[in-house]
């Protein structure tokens, strides 16, 4: 059986979410949704200013870009480039170049399976990576399973709930 792998798709600007669904329905429409394995929009949170207000925001990572994960072969090329939305594969003359193993770990499009973590509740963490980066929390919750936990940031003069991967904090000191 061949391997999954991850690909680039450049959209037009705004579309990111139709490509994502129509890439969906296409799959679905040529019986080979066995060969797809997910479509994801890298997103990222982002601290806003509006009116005086501070929030946090998600914005996606990489504008105009769809990243897929499917089992690739020459037959599905006219497919997806032809797919509404699409301009075409990242890759050397617009065909598609699977991700390396580094990128796709550099962009946590993997989630590492067993998690084993020694956070508990109430822990000090500093945040290291992401827009709180730098920020000082105490964890509230721990999802070892999703790699996920969820930190009171002290932010704007206000205890606010946070969820992060687990990647991104460390013990504070």
């Amino acid at each position: 059986m061949e391997e999954a792998k991850w690909y680039v798709l450049h959209t037009y600007s705004g579309y990111e979410n139709m490509v994502r669904d129509n890439l969906r329905m296409v799959f679905e429409k040529n019986n080979m949704l066995d060969r797809l394995l997910e479509i994801t929009i890298p997103m990222e949170d982002v601290v806003e200013e509006k009116n005086g207000k501070r929030k946090i925001v998600q914005r996606r990572m990489f504008p105009c870009y769809v990243l897929i994960k499917m089992i690739y072969n020459n037959d599905m090329w006219h497919m997806i480039t032809n797919t509404r939305g699409v301009t075409g594969f990242v890759g050397p003359k617009g065909y598609p170049a699977p991700l390396t193993d580094d990128e796709i770990k550099r962009m946590h499009l993997e989630k590492p399976v067993n998690v084993e973590t020694d956070y508990r509740i109430g822990d000090s963490v500093k945040v290291t990576q992401g827009p709180l980066e730098g920020f000082n929390g105490e964890i509230e919750s721990v999802d070892a399973a999703a790699g996920k936990c969820r930190v009171i940031v002290s932010m704007f003069g206000r205890e606010t709930p946070v969820d992060l991967e687990l990647y991104q904090i460390e013990r504070a000191l």
